[in-house]
């Protein structure tokens, strides 16, 4: 077919509203052009249920494309506003069922009146012209949901600026709209939707497992979600965990930002194409499950998005210690060298984790006899936890096929494993081959559990790392005969080159208990192992469970950590590092790192420096390298143990910040590390910003991610921003880009004004740093006042704020007086276990006062047992720098159990 007649038919049909797609014929090998659906149109709409929260309507198929299989004739739509800031939409073939994600697989709340829709058959049609549109609206929801009555069908969803009554034409640009755009195509193996953008107001953000080079999703991306073994180092690739969920940030007209989120729940593969002005799903299997969350707040939006799928779980306080892991330690002798080596150089570890060197004969749940033998593996944890340190071993899934291995042996008794043509499917991994537990199988619950409290009562170790969950396969299996599930007709694009969807992992034609399909469960197995493995480890331990997973899918925050994978010793890495831990943040995963110094290739000493002055303010700083690498253990170079001694010392002395974060990510789904415009959404340039990022609300992490760099161009929002590594330092911004000098040995970390940090004492374990006075930093504000709060428990119970739990949440203010006063404050909930552990205060430091202002009195009083006592003797000093003067106040031996009022009188 000639140029010229391929762009004139691709030009014809996409005028008719046509998806256009290219197939290679297989016997001409010329290019033929085929629509892959037309469209549907509304044959019935009306009210579900009472409620006045729910439609439904009926979907007729306007006329049939074979391109990638038979349509479905009928669709069922139903729309329901859930709550006031979340509406679902779910389209499904109206006579037959389909996959979806069960509820007991992926527990969310539902209050809509019912998914057991209405059928076709039900009431007549209304008699009359059919309608333009039908409105789903309630007085207290802020979304509205449109659907219009056009041929072919198409629907909108739109932010609520008023309780008014509404019409077509008064409402606001759509959140989500598949007017003016291709139509619904919905098959047995695949279904089409797009949405329209506003032109050059919204930016994406979300949409993973994928290393990119920005935050902000670019134009012309197809991202493909299907979990693969595939190392992070790989720009734009599909990797290990799958999120089909995005955040939309938009600027107003009135210069706000505002954003919403929406994600289509499905386990099934896709690819999800932004062109800047569309964002287009295909997504091989199930239905269309959507849900938009209004925000309209980056925080809110998140909220709002963990509320449904789940809140972050609470990780241990050992947890945002340092750790340290290599693939490759020979034997238990160079672990406990290590070890030994941090504490020579001065440098903090907290936990020390085994990789698959541990293992007999690489199989999950043995020691190797040889290298790692039992008595002396007892012993080596033993002294961690005389030393408040912590152990941390990898599990992968695949059980070894060997006669004579109980795991495998219990395995079988148990019939838990993933089949295939009727038999346990035969992979290959590390041990040589393989089965793979069937995480969907109630039973393997109990033997995964089973097996990991047995092996716990050998060698008590205190997390699991769990690995090769995608599934990874080191074979390729052959597609079943006559299965579409192995070949779907539609190919999404796995790998970036649309490879078989079966390469390197578990066949999508093996099955799971219930008859569950790989096709369809696919990207659960890694949220499914994490989901017992976080079971495993309460029932194991009574404690808090630590689980780090490399494969993930929505809702995996609520039992796992993630790490970003097998990335590279390369300073592209390195930023690109930042793009990912953001992203993750998002998804609901907030206990999130890289792999420090780079786990593949040669690091060398400058890149290994700037990586943990990076790393030392991921929530996850972990230092992990590849067998055959160079070692890159902090200590190896001594301007590296210098600038990790640095950089790691102000993260101990922030772990109670931190910790703090963690609170607030578990009970709202708020994330640790966030993009700047989570703070300061009404300031359009920190949209675009990849190299930087905040912890929590007000503390500003800007890296040196260059060779040789001798200067750091970093974003400053509006504000008075103070260096926490040299409180003399400060920048003050209205918004813009500041060039700063690059320092050798750390990064910049800034507070901004109006923030009130608690923090405690450098040391080279958590549980020795909790023992240290607490220092409390707050930052004044010229038009704000400051606040911060501090929670404390003993940082392993099992659950995080809980009525039963023992606990303590401190709330600290200050005001600026016009009488020269500053007021410090304090507002204790549930005290008692505070007081109950002595922790004190010992030193408030004042940053902000303007120039001049010296210290003329004070006046302290602490609240006891109702009533007040004057604290006397304090020390107090000055100190100007630049336009702004610090004050300490020291001495104060406060209890921070009890509330306390600090008045600061100035000249």
């Amino acid at each position: 077919m000639g140029s010229r007649m391929h762009d004139y038919l691709v030009r014809s049909l996409a005028s008719l509203g046509c998806i256009v797609v290219l197939l290679l014929a297989a016997t001409s090998g010329q290019d033929e052009i085929c629509p892959a659906g037309f469209g549907y149109v509304v044959q019935y709409a009306g009210q579900l249920g009472t409620s006045g929260r729910s439609m439904t309507a009926l979907l007729r198929l306007i006329r049939e494309s074979s391109t990638y299989g038979p349509d479905i004739q009928l669709l069922n739509l139903t729309a329901s506003l859930e709550t006031d800031r979340r509406l679902r939409i779910h389209i499904k073939d109206a006579n037959h069922p389909r996959w979806e994600i069960p509820n007991h697989v992926l527990p969310r709340p539902t209050t809509m009146t019912t998914m057991t829709t209405m059928a076709h058959q039900q009431e007549a049609p209304p008699q009359g012209p059919p309608p333009e549109t039908t409105i789903l609206t309630h007085p207290s929801s802020s979304l509205v949901f449109v659907l219009h009555h056009t041929a072919p069908f198409s629907f909108s969803v739109i932010r609520r600026h008023s309780t008014t009554p509404l019409t077509v034409t008064r409402l606001s640009t759509p959140l989500l709209s598949t007017a003016n755009a291709a139509p619904c195509v919905f098959k047995p193996q695949f279904i089409q939707l797009s949405s329209s953008l506003p032109p050059s107001s919204h930016h994406l953000f979300g949409l993973g497992e994928h290393t990119k080079t920005s935050f902000r999703i670019l134009e012309n991306q197809t991202l493909t979600l299907w979990n693969s073994d595939t190392a992070s180092s790989n720009l734009n690739l599909n990797l290990y965990g799958s999120h089909p969920f995005y955040m939309d940030l938009r600027e107003e007209e009135d210069g706000k930002g505002m954003a919403h989120g929406v994600v289509w729940l499905s386990s099934n593969g896709m690819d999800v194409e932004y062109t800047g002005d569309r964002v287009t799903w295909r997504v091989i299997g199930g239905v269309v499950d959507l849900y938009v969350f209004e925000g309209p707040t980056p925080e809110m939006v998140i909220q709002q998005y963990t509320e449904l799928v789940g809140r972050p779980a609470a990780v241990p306080y050992w947890a945002f210690g340092f750790h340290q892991c290599r693939w490759g330690y020979h034997d238990v002798n160079e672990v406990e060298s290590v070890v030994a080596a941090y504490a020579k150089a001065n440098i903090p570890l907290d936990v020390i984790w085994s990789d698959i060197d541990y293992m007999d004969g690489l199989k999950d749940f043995t020691l190797d006899p040889v290298n790692y033998p039992l008595d002396r593996m007892q012993r080596f944890v033993e002294n961690l936890h005389k030393n408040g340190q912590r152990y941390v071993i990898i599990l992968d899934p695949g059980i070894s096929v060997n006669r004579k291995y109980e795991t495998f042996i219990r395995g079988m008794q148990a019939d838990v494993f993933i089949k295939r043509f009727g038999a346990p499917y035969l992979g290959v991994v590390w041990p040589g081959p393989v089965y793979y537990p069937d995480f969907i199988n109630p039973a393997v619950v109990d033997f995964w559990s089973n097996e990991i409290v047995r092996f716990r009562k050998l060698l008590p170790f205190d997390g699991l790392w769990i690995d090769m969950n995608e599934l990874s396969n080191f074979n390729t299996s052959s597609p079943a005969p006559f299965s579409t599930l192995d070949n779907p007709p539609y190919k999404i694009n796995n790998g970036g080159s649309r490879r078989p969807i079966n390469e390197r992992t578990v066949p999508a034609s093996a099955m799971h208990f219930g008859n569950i399909t790989e096709y369809d469960a696919h990207n659960l197995n890694g949220y499914l192992e994490a989901r017992a493995t976080h079971a495993a480890l309460i029932k194991a331990t009574g404690e808090r469970p630590f689980v780090l997973s490399r494969s993930t899918f929505v809702g995996s925050g609520k039992y796992t950590a993630h790490w970003t994978g097998d990335n590279e010793a390369t300073w592209e890495d390195l930023a690109y590092s930042i793009p990912s831990i953001l992203s993750f943040g998002l998804f609901g995963i907030p206990m999130v790192g890289a792999d420090i110094c780079g786990f593949g290739g040669n690091t060398n000493e400058e890149l290994c420096r700037r990586w943990i002055q990076l790393g030392a303010f991921y929530p996850f700083a972990r230092n992990h390298a590849a067998k055959g690498t160079l070692y890159h253990e902090l200590y190896r170079w001594e301007s590296v143990a210098a600038s990790s001694r640095k950089v790691l010392g102000l993260r101990y002395r922030l772990l109670p910040y931190l910790y703090s974060l963690m609170c607030e990510a578990h009970m709202s789904g708020n994330p640790i590390a966030r993009p700047l415009f989570f703070s300061f959404p009404e300031d359009t340039k920190t949209y675009r910003i990849d190299s930087q990022f905040l912890l929590g609300g007000g503390v500003m992490v800007s890296p040196i991610l260059q060779p040789g760099a001798t200067s750091v161009n970093i974003y400053v929002p509006a504000g008075n921003w103070f260096d926490l590594f040299n409180y003399s330092s400060t920048v003050s911004s209205t918004g813009n880009p500041v060039t700063l000098v690059a320092p050798l040995d750390r990064p910049y970390v800034h507070v901004r004004e109006g923030n009130i940090l608690a923090m405690q004492g450098e040391a080279l374990t958590t549980a020795a740093a909790r023992k240290t006075p607490f220092h409390l930093l707050v930052v004044l504000g010229r038009s704000v006042n400051s606040s911060g709060q501090v929670y404390l428990d003993d940082g392993v119970q099992l659950q995080m704020g809980s009525t039963e739990g023992q606990w303590s949440l401190a709330k600290f203010f200050a005001d600026t007086l016009p009488s020269n006063q500053v007021i410090i404050r304090s507002s204790v909930i549930n005290g008692q276990y505070a007081l109950s552990q002595r922790w004190i205060i010992e030193k408030i430091t004042v940053l902000g006062l303007e120039e001049g202002r010296k210290v003329k009195g004070y006046r302290m009083q602490s609240m006891v047992g109702g009533g007040r006592r004057n604290v006397y003797g304090l020390f107090t000093s000055s100190t100007c720098y630049g336009p702004f003067e610090m004050v300490e106040v020291s001495g104060l031996n406060q209890l921070i159990g009890e509330d306390f009022r600090l008045e600061l009188n100035f000249s």
